[in-house]
Order: C-alpha cells, then sequence, then structure tokens
C-alpha cells in the first residue's frame, strides 16, 4: 500500500474480503492484524461516518471495537484481539459496498493529502496518548448514537488521528485533535439549549 493511498485503498480491502451477506468485526482483526493499530482505529471509525453509520447499534458497535483496540494499544500490546461474541458481531456487507463506491472519489483525493511529516509528533508517546484519547472517543459514540449524526464527530476525530499513525502524518494527529475540541464545542453547544 502506498501512503497516498492509504484510506482509499483500506475501504477497499475491507469491503473485498470474501464474505456472504456481513462482515464481522474479526475480519477486521484479521485482515488489518499485521498492518498495526492505526488501520483498526480508522475502519470502524469510517463506518460510522459512512451510510452504515445511520443504522441502529452500529455507531455503539464501532465504539466499542476501538475501544477495546485502542485500550490495548494504551496497554503495549503488539497486537490486538476481540472477544469472540464481539468479534462475531458486524454489519451488512451490500449497504457498506454501496457506501465504499459513493466515498471513493472522496477519499481519493483526501489520500493525496496523506504523507509522512511533522514525524517528531508520531512517537510511541503521542500514540499512546492517541488512544487513550480514542478509547475516550469511542465510548463517547455510544451515548451519541441518540443524537443524530452526532456519533460521527467522534468517529471522524479518531479517523483523523488513525489516518495521522498510518501515514506517520504528525498533521493528520493535529487535525484529529482539533477535531476533537470543536467537535467537542458544537456538542456542547448543542445540548446547552436542552438542559
Amino acid at each position: 500500500m502506498t501512503r497516498q493511498k492509504a484510506l482509499t485503498d483500506l475501504l477497499k480491502q475491507l469491503d473485498g474480503i470474501p464474505t456472504s451477506r456481513r462482515i464481522h468485526l474479526q475480519d477486521i482483526i484479521d485482515n488489518f492484524n499485521s498492518r498495526g493499530f492505526g488501520p483498526l482505529l480508522v475502519l470502524p471509525g469510517l463506518i460510522v461516518l459512512l451510510p452504515t453509520g445511520a443504522i441502529p447499534g452500529v455507531p455503539s458497535l464501532c465504539g466499542l471495537f476501538i475501544a477495546m483496540v485502542a485500550g490495548q494499544l494504551v496497554l503495549g500490546k503488539s497486537s490486538p484481539w476481540l472477544p469472540r461474541r464481539l468479534g462475531q458481531r458486524g454489519f451488512d456487507h451490500d449497504k457498506f459496498h454501496r457506501g465504499v463506491k459513493w466515498v471513493t472519489p472522496w477519499t481519493a483525493r483526501f489520500d493525496k493529502l496523506l504523507k509522512p511529516r511533522m514525524m517528531g509528533l508520531v512517537n510511541p508517546l503521542s500514540r499512546r496518548l492517541v488512544a487513550v484519547l480514542a478509547v475516550i472517543l469511542a465510548l463517547s459514540m455510544i451515548p451519541l448514537e441518540l443524537l443524530p449524526f452526532a456519533a460521527a464527530i467522534p468517529a471522524l476525530a479518531i479517523v483523523l488521528m488513525g489516518l495521522g499513525l498510518v501515514a506517520d502524518d504528525g498533521l493528520m494527529l493535529m487535525l484529529g485533535i482539533a477535531a476533537v475540541v470543536i467537535g467537542g464545542f458544537a456538542i456542547w453547544r448543542w445540548l446547552l439549549p436542552m438542559s
């Protein structure tokens, strides 16, 4: 995989998994385990951002997946593991395929922005800090699923930070952190009138 095609290639590889009608979370682990933790943060986040994220339960399921994977990165594990029961959960492959076809022209443009830069920000300590932030964001997706499209905000931040890890792109890590701050402020302002 060339770094300039990181996002599009990840989506196409997941879409190309030989499976029946569902893609299981264990399929994601099995197919991307050898490429580190970055893709395992990016893909579930993208599932929430795509139309599949509108399916009830998908943001919560992806949030649990991301929290488990990122938690293992915080603990310094070299490869992720999922409990069997969670690994057997999944989502509709046909809906995901339609979402991939719809979003690919956009991801191809986005891929041109990815490159190794500001690599001083991509070090073992920052990877663990990103993982801690990803756990918090992933768990926030569970209650945010109750608000229309609100789970997409932490998902976007996780995707940006995960792409920073995949492409050794410190700028993308910073954009992910900026998305956390802006998204948190937007949700706070949205919820403020309700209280």
